[in-house]
């Protein structure tokens, strides 16, 4: 994580879903998590899978935060919220564009109270153009951006990437821009407003299918495993499973042929350069399939591993968390739960000095942490009691 880098920097955290509770918990600071009294987050709803009696999507996402219950649609409550933007170093929200500023939230609200707030926006389709205001998750810009036109094998159904790639994404793109203005914000003194959306991080994932298309305009075709420029570069099938091989260049392409006992394929004019790859691409890989399917699936990587092609096996989740590289890089770590004192979650791809930051604190209860937040904001108990009894906060 980067909470000793941020130490001491506080985060104000009006998100929801994916994207956003993905970006405040990787900038690793105080988070203090803004969510509607009684429900909450939408995604503690999402269960089943659940773990100790919670949505394993709000563990994933929101550990390492305190969660403060207030009516963003009342104006006590949006008082309250100025209030805490006063103290904070960040703000994140995603709300629909001009949802925040309806408020009294928005950056010019807030920025003559505190000049050093930096104001991140999360959205769906971006803050300008006729759909701006219209709602998006995931697969829906899947969609949209037409990377579901890419996905999946020719003549299936359009299929969904399997991970959460624009929401995750445009919660790493909201974490660049905020850590690049508390960077500014050092040498200036004063904060910024910045913005990511799904529908910009999807169109930054097309970056290379939109370059092909441009270049031929000719639609990009599904490739199951494969891709386009390269030959090979795709799954084949082993006596007992499958095996990604990736040959990125013609000397690559000479291992591969070596390593599973086909010289000549190398030799074949057919085969002789990538150009010409690509033009017979099934004829390869009916060549090299011929091959694979002859050894099982460790017999080929051992073979391809040692004589320096690049290559995988095909794992599911179980085998993916179980091999020897994936516990040595650390990426699991421990966040005991009450009621699943055991339960683990997957840490942030980064390192600082060689070491992996801590999960940090488990997920908040909703609300649990109202009443230490707000007093410490100054509010007294008897504000607190009339507050609740207005539903104003929770």
């Amino acid at each position: 994580m980067l909470d000793a880098i941020l130490s001491g920097c506080r985060v104000l955290d009006l998100t929801q879903n994916v994207a956003g509770p993905f970006c405040t918990q990787t900038l690793g600071a105080e988070v203090i998590k803004i969510e509607r009294p009684g429900s909450g987050d939408d995604a503690r709803q999402w269960k089943p899978p659940e773990v100790a009696g919670v949505s394993t999507g709000f563990v994933a996402l929101n550990r390492n935060k305190k969660s403060v219950c207030i009516d963003l649609d009342s104006a006590a409550g949006q008082q309250l919220v100025a209030r805490l933007a006063a103290g904070a170093d960040v703000l994140v929200h995603s709300l629909k564009p001009g949802s925040a500023e309806a408020r009294g939230l928005g950056d010019e609200h807030l920025r003559p109270t505190n000049p050093r707030l930096v104001y991140c926006a999360i959205s769906a389709f971006g803050e300008v153009g006729p759909m701006r205001a219209l709602p998006g998750y995931d697969p829906l810009m899947q969609a949209f951006t037409g990377i579901m036109s890419v996905s999946g094998h020719e003549g299936d159904e359009p299929a969904r990437v399997g991970v959460s790639l624009i929401d995750m994404g445009t919660g790493m793109w909201a974490t660049m821009a905020i850590l690049a203005a508390l960077l500014r914000r050092a040498t200036t003194g004063e904060g910024m407003r910045v913005h990511a959306s799904l529908l910009e991080t999807g169109l930054s994932w097309m970056t290379v299918p939109v370059a092909n298309y441009l270049a031929t305009q000719r639609l990009p075709r599904k490739m199951g495993s494969a891709m386009a420029m390269m030959a090979p570069y795709e799954l084949f099938d082993s006596a007992d499973g499958k095996v990604f091989i990736a040959a990125a260049n013609d000397r690559l392409f000479g291992r591969i042929c070596s390593a599973l006992a086909c010289p000549e394929l190398a030799q074949d004019p057919r085969f002789i350069d990538m150009s010409a790859r690509i033009g017979h691409r099934e004829a390869l890989h009916d060549a090299l399939e011929a091959r694979t399917r002859q050894r099982s699936t460790a017999d080929c990587v051992a073979a391809l591993r040692a004589a320096g092609a690049p290559c995988s096996e095909m794992h599911d989740v179980a085998q993916m968390l179980a091999h020897e590289q994936v516990q040595a890089v650390g990426m699991l770590g421990a966040l005991p739960l009450p009621g699943a004192p055991q339960h683990q979650t997957m840490g942030l791809p980064i390192s600082s000095q060689g070491r992996r930051g801590r999960s940090g604190p488990p997920p908040p209860v909703l609300g649990g942490n109202t009443d230490e937040v707000l007093t410490a904001l100054g509010l007294h108990a008897n504000e607190l009691a009339a507050l609740r009894q207005q539903r104003v906060v929770d």
